[in-house]
């Protein structure tokens, strides 16, 4: 898997997924697991291009990440849910590689996505001394709603096929194979088999806001979805609001609603190693 500013990325664990289109990490009020070892040390390049990974063996590597980026893929979170902490959270740039204990991956050598995001807090904990807190504040979010109620667009349909639920370091599938869930690029979002709820919170990435689905859609559905990102030159494509619309059916509603935020309490720079 790689990571790129973003979110948790495919190779990771074979997760079809990209950006910040990840999966839901576990929590833990008690002690986390830990990298068996890990070395911390200042990115000074002065490069832009940022990267982070999982290996096979339990390792991960990243280069050139801000601690900020860093927090944020460890819990799962966008960028409107990281509240507070200073200025060289996304000045300073760091280089990490870590690597689990042997015992802790399967027989395949992998390690599972909770696995890597749970030991990612240890270490922001540990060599970062980072304290953070959960909590509730009311943001701009977008409502995602049937536009006209009982008619979807042509890109959206309930799900008839039997698509795989693949399992982190599981077998691969047979050819031709169409896998569950989500999947990315700039200007393109494809879902195979996925609730309405999920295609929703993978629009905050998108959007810059928590999506709430507000559809009533149940059930499994099929989507593609084709626009022109906002930093893109090309402006002959449909805006994401439009495309949504005119090929879903659905449209984004700003309003207000409670949203959960970890909020950095505390953190500071690590001593290289």
């Amino acid at each position: 898997m790689a990571v790129e500013h973003g979110g948790w990325q495919t190779v990771m664990v074979a997760l079809a997924m990209s950006g910040a289109l990840a999966a839901q990490v576990d929590r833990s009020d008690g002690p986390k697991p830990q990298f068996d070892v890990a070395t911390v040390r200042p990115n000074k390049s002065g490069e832009q291009n940022a990267s982070l990974g999982a290996r096979p063996g339990g390792r991960l590597i990243a280069a050139n990440q801000t601690v900020r980026n860093l927090i944020r893929n460890a819990f799962n979170v966008q960028p409107f849910q990281l509240i507070g902490g200073p200025d060289w959270l996304d000045a300073d740039r760091f280089d990490i590689q870590a690597k689990a204990a042997d015992a802790d991956v399967d027989e395949k050598g992998m390690l599972s996505i909770s696995g890597f995001m749970l030991r990612l807090q240890a270490l922001l904990e540990d060599r970062f001394k980072m304290v953070a807190h959960w909590e509730m504040r009311e943001l701009p979010v977008y409502a995602l709603v049937v536009e006209s109620p009982g008619k979807l667009g042509s890109k959206l349909k309930p799900h008839t096929g039997d698509c795989l639920n693949r399992q982190p370091g599981g077998a691969p599938p047979p050819p031709g194979s169409i896998h569950c869930g989500t999947r990315g690029t700039a200007g393109k979002m494809t879902g195979s088999g996925i609730t309405i709820g999920t295609f929703a919170r993978n629009l905050s990435g998108a959007t810059g806001r928590y999506v709430i689905d507000r559809t009533e859609l149940a059930g499994a559905y099929d989507l593609e979805l084709d626009f022109t990102p906002d930093q893109s030159p090309d402006t002959t494509g449909p805006s994401l609001f439009t495309a949504m619309q005119e090929q879903l059916g659905l449209k984004l509603e700003a309003t207000r609603a409670s949203v959960e935020v970890i909020v950095i309490d505390s953190v500071e720079r690590p001593t290289p190693d």
